[in-house]
């Protein structure tokens, strides 16, 4: 954002030959300090106001890039608009609507190359087929890619100490564990039994907010059955949880992409999101009637909300077993 400003402003005289652009991953992290201290490093006293880079009595770097970058990118379309709004700009939505055209949203990709399940190397089966993403395989094709990613969830079963069982779905969630993730929604979707009565397991790995770790420590020991829980940062163990999960779930506050949904996607994984910046962008709801879609979605930003879509989940897949990998011809 600083190089933005010095480029703007003429401190290198290669910046005034130059175009800018700025790109926002998520807009809650603003590189806050003093105005003392942005003085410091160069910010002139006219662009120490709130028109330039002071913000509630101090700095904030990220004014810097926003207010003089030629041009303004975010990670999803969705998402640009959602932070010109006060729910979703923190303080900033003000600075975001003025931007008008010069803010623009472009959706996320993701290196297919690492997380493809027809040639992960962390999968103890590899499943699935390039021309799956076309939607072309044949019956026998897919019926390989049904027993490599029944392998999959056995063995990621056995190595999180869950029982082996088949015909149980195994829900996912792969994750900073943060509000903003809407992991205080699982522990309380969880907490409060929301989902008894249905059959089901579940792994959570990542790490995050210590009194989060608490909640989720507490509930493996209240369902030491159901949940396992890896307090952890394990690239090779998220490959094999994607690979052999049945649904991912991504209950996010606000998203501002999001990659876990589009490896989901890809492995056959259908995740259940809330619908919020790239997560509505990127998952299309199952629609019961006509089988389509890539995952099931939710708008209220609540336990009782993500419990029925996860009910919605389960009663698709225990009606077409064959429904979790549907998303494997449609990732892209």
């Amino acid at each position: 954002a600083m190089a933005v400003y010095y480029a703007r402003t003429g401190q290198h005289e290669l910046g005034r030959r130059l175009a800018t652009v700025f790109t926002v991953h998520n807009l809650l992290f603003k590189g806050l300090c003093s105005l003392g201290d942005a003085a410091s490093l160069g910010v002139s006293l006219q662009d120490l106001g709130p028109e330039g880079v002071e913000f509630w009595g101090q700095a904030a770097f990220i004014k810097a890039g926003l207010k003089f970058a030629h041009r303004v990118t975010t990670v999803s379309p969705t998402y640009a608009s959602e932070i010109r709004t006060p729910e979703f700009g923190y303080g900033l939505e003000g600075v975001m609507s003025a931007l008008g055209e010069r803010l623009t949203g472009i959706l996320n990709g993701a290196d297919y190359e690492r997380w493809s399940p027809w040639s992960d190397p962390y999968l103890p089966s590899r499943y699935g087929h390039p021309e799956s993403s076309s939607g072309t395989l044949d019956d026998d094709r897919w019926q390989t890619a049904l027993a490599g990613k029944a392998r999959c969830k056995a063995e990621l079963q056995r190595e999180l100490g869950l029982s082996p069982r088949p015909r149980t779905p195994l829900l996912a969630t792969i994750s900073r564990l943060t509000e903003q993730k809407g992991i205080d929604l699982i522990c309380a979707l969880l907490e409060n039994e929301l989902l008894a009565g249905s059959d089901f397991q579940w792994v959570i790995l990542g790490r995050g907010e210590a009194w989060l770790e608490e909640r989720l420590r507490a509930l493996t020991t209240r369902f030491p059955s159901r949940l396992a829980v890896r307090l952890a940062f394990d690239e090779a163990l998220s490959h094999r949880t994607e690979g052999g999960a049945d649904f991912f779930v991504m209950p996010s506050r606000f998203e501002p992409c999001g990659l876990n949904q589009l490896y989901s996607m890809r492995y056959g994984t259908p995740p259940v999101v809330r619908a919020t910046g790239g997560l509505a962008d990127t998952v299309v709801d199952f629609d019961a009637r006509s089988k389509s879609g890539t995952g099931f979605c939710f708008t209220g930003y609540d336990a009782p909300s993500l419990a029925h879509t996860i009910r919605r989940a389960l009663s698709a897949y225990s009606g077409d077993p064959t429904s979790r990998i549907d998303s494997l011809s449609s990732s892209s």
